[in-house]
């Protein structure tokens, strides 16, 4: 590992306060490092790998496609395009559209421009403020970033685009709302702001007061979409219909990509809006893969059942340790322990990465879970003694 780590200082940005470990292969929900040791894998890549390591469906489908073709450009019709879009709107179950692009950020910018587009009258701009919540993550780019609720992400990269708004709360929301008010945008769960889920009531009262209004409702299911809470989106599991849903992570099975859907069918046009990469042969066929191997065990319960053993072993651990965390958040397969600080956090975190398994931080003091769906019974009991041996070591 050490010339990985002699590289990586000498050539690539600092960006992330990478760990001391180099993965080297993996199977489903285990993980091998580059001096042969073991682990159980909690993270999936921040919800990435939903299939697990290397799925052999999701592999040959892979290999079947670049054997062939794997880019020619959106100039052209591309079949797994097509069939991605049709799979990921029959399975929301709503009357939407698809754009595909790279990445969470991506799907992001593009509901950030249907939304703009919609608020606009004649080609005159008459409304464009959209509200976001406070703790909230949306992305990387310039006008994501700004989207995102989270002053400290704010430095350094201004001037950033008008038209930002923070909600303390989706209660708060309505003292914000004005003429200029054109979209919404909220996490139905809060990754980055800690796996914090929305009150159910509260969420229905918002989509409500918004269809009222004719203001957009965006849901940012990047974290929470392809089966994350259970369902196919969180938006199913609160029983809301948004006006725009931006999906990626567990999408590609770890292959990049980016999606945002909308029933505002027509709100582009020709020219309106592009991705070199977005929706290529190689990202589509991997999508489509990956939704045919979840839509299979989600209908056969397999999900239902995982989400229910992951939740009751994570119940167990939790009450085995309350001394550590403070309180069970989260829904589905994207759970969260808060612990009473933030050093206590990273030395679980540390002390469960020296132990074989992989946990994720989230906000200030919030250990993340979000493991792959494919996760066997065996993997999670498994990755639970780990981190038993993590807190006795503390």
């Amino acid at each position: 590992m050490s010339n990985t780590v002699e590289l990586d200082k000498k050539y690539v940005l600092p960006t992330y306060a990478r760990a001391d470990v180099e993965f080297v292969s993996g199977d489903n929900a285990r993980l091998v490092d580059a001096n042969g040791k073991k682990y159980i894998d909690f993270t999936s890549g921040i919800g990435v790998v939903s299939v697990g390591h290397a799925n052999k469906r999701v592999n040959d489908a892979i290999y079947k496609q670049i054997s062939n073709i794997t880019h020619i450009s959106n100039l052209y019709y591309t079949a797994p395009q097509a069939r991605a879009a049709q799979k990921i709107v029959e399975a929301s179950g709503y009357d939407m559209k698809c754009f595909f692009g790279n990445s969470g950020a991506e799907a992001n910018e593009g509901a950030i421009k249907i939304a703009r587009k919609f608020g606009e009258k004649d080609g005159e701009v008459k409304r464009y403020k959209i509200i976001t919540l406070q703790h909230s993550f949306h992305g990387r780019t310039i006008t994501t970033v700004k989207a995102t609720g989270q002053a400290a992400m704010h430095n350094y990269f201004g001037p950033y685009p008008d038209g930002f708004v923070y909600a303390d709360s989706i209660a708060d929301v309505e003292r914000l709302l004005d003429n200029h008010t054109c979209a919404v945008m909220i996490e139905l769960v809060q990754g980055e702001g800690g796996v914090q889920p929305q009150d159910k009531q509260a969420v229905h009262d918002l989509a409500k007061l918004l269809k009222s209004k004719n203001i957009l409702l965006i849901v940012d299911e990047v974290q929470t979409g392809v089966y994350r809470t259970g369902e196919f989106l969180a938006s199913n599991y609160y029983e809301i219909e948004p006006d725009v849903v931006t999906l990626a992570k567990g999408l590609g099975g770890g292959v990049p990509i980016g999606v945002v859907m909308t029933s505002l069918k027509d709100v582009f046009s020709a020219g309106d809006h592009g991705s070199t990469f977005g929706g290529n042969y190689l990202s589509s066929t991997a999508a489509c893969e990956v939704l045919d191997i979840l839509k299979e065990l989600y209908e056969s319960g397999s999900v239902a059942k995982i989400v229910e053993y992951f939740d009751s072993e994570l119940e167990k651990f939790y009450n085995a340790h309350k001394e550590i965390f403070t309180l069970k958040v989260g829904i589905g397969m994207m759970c969260g322990l808060r612990t009473k600080d933030a050093d206590t956090l990273a030395k679980v975190i540390s002390n469960a990465r020296e132990e074989g398994v992989m946990v994720l931080k989230a906000g200030r003091n919030t250990l993340r879970f979000l493991p792959a769906l494919t996760i066997t019974k065996e993997e999670i009991d498994e990755g639970f003694k780990s981190l038993n041996r993590a807190i006795a070591s503390l």
